[in-house]
């Protein structure tokens, strides 16, 4: 079992120089949900730019005009990380992440988080929510409200009632963006979430440094990661998955699990420094796991848009 501090999902509040302070100062022992921004918000932000560019010409111009808007939606949910506001707070504070080497086995068939959530209480989990997190079904359940909202477009003929549909798609698009380019960041899929778990093996010797999560995903990125590393690293056009959303989210989170270690070797053999000077490895890293997110919402995205018109 790992211990989930708060700020081990990177850097959630607005100034990148507090999270750091925050995931050095706090302690491991208890597991609470992350208050930090995965990816900073320029890797999101980056992210979702990436994934708008590759849109195809055939969408709406709604949806085409609405880059900028979707980039700012990326970084939201965490816009929404406030512990004094308790209800609105653990309303999500799960959804960012899935802790793979928690999870009993066939719990991602479970058809909804509720099913899901039932499979981890009977494995025994001390805490399901907090100890297996909901990441996959989260971006399921985003998806799928886009498809509804996109056959909802088509349907409706009233102008001004269209646009208030086209308003909730933009929404909705940019909140998806958020989770699964979360889900692109390898510290969100396992329990080594920010340094290597203290009660598990480590014969690799990788850092249990409790700030590694915020200065990969925040202060490096924002260091030595550009928009054009990560577009240069994502298909020109989008593709598809259309009727196979589920199958291939799942593999897309099972791919960023298989990346955990190859991220902590890369950071005991060449570090991700923002300070230092560029090491090329790090950066292709970073900027690879950021194209695949946003490739990932690309594809999402349009078959959500083609599902939508069938």
């Amino acid at each position: 079992m790992s211990a989930r501090v708060g700020p081990a999902a990177a850097a959630c509040l607005a100034l990148p120089a507090l999270a750091v302070l925050l995931a050095a100062t706090s302690e491991p022992a208890v597991r609470l949900a992350p208050t930090s921004v995965p990816w900073g918000f320029t890797g999101h932000e980056m992210a979702a730019r990436a994934a708008h560019m590759t849109m195809p010409d055939a969408m709406p111009s709604f949806f085409l005009d609405a880059g900028d808007q979707l980039a700012y939606l990326d970084p939201e949910p965490d816009r929404w990380r406030e512990r004094s506001l308790t209800e609105m707070d653990q309303a999500w504070s799960y959804d960012h992440y899935v802790d793979l080497e928690n999870l009993p086995p066939g719990a991602l068939d479970a058809p909804d988080r509720f099913t899901y959530l039932k499979a981890l209480y009977d494995a025994g989990l001390e805490k399901p929510e907090r100890d297996a997190g909901f990441l996959p079904f989260r971006i399921l359940e985003l998806y799928q409200r886009l498809v509804t909202e996109w056959r909802l477009w088509h349907a409706e003929t009233d102008p001004e009632r269209r646009g208030w549909i086209e308003q909730r798609i933009v929404n909705d698009a940019g909140i998806l963006g958020h989770y699964v380019t979360d889900a692109a960041q390898p510290h969100h899929t396992t329990i080594h979430f920010n340094g290597w778990d203290a009660d598990t093996p480590n014969p690799g010797g990788y850092t249990e440094d409790r700030t590694f999560h915020a200065r990969f995903e925040s202060a490096f990125v924002d260091a030595h990661v550009t928009q054009a590393d990560v577009s240069r690293r994502v298909p020109r056009r989008a593709g598809s998955v259309a009727g196979s959303a589920r199958r291939e989210v799942l593999a897309f989170v099972q791919d960023t699990f298989s990346n955990v270690e190859t991220l902590y070797r890369l950071d005991r053999d060449v570090g991700f420094d923002p300070d230092g000077p560029l090491r090329p490895a790090a950066r292709d890293f970073a900027a690879e796991r950021l194209g695949a997110g946003a490739s990932m919402l690309a594809t999402l995205w349009r078959s959500a848009w083609e599902e939508g018109a069938d």
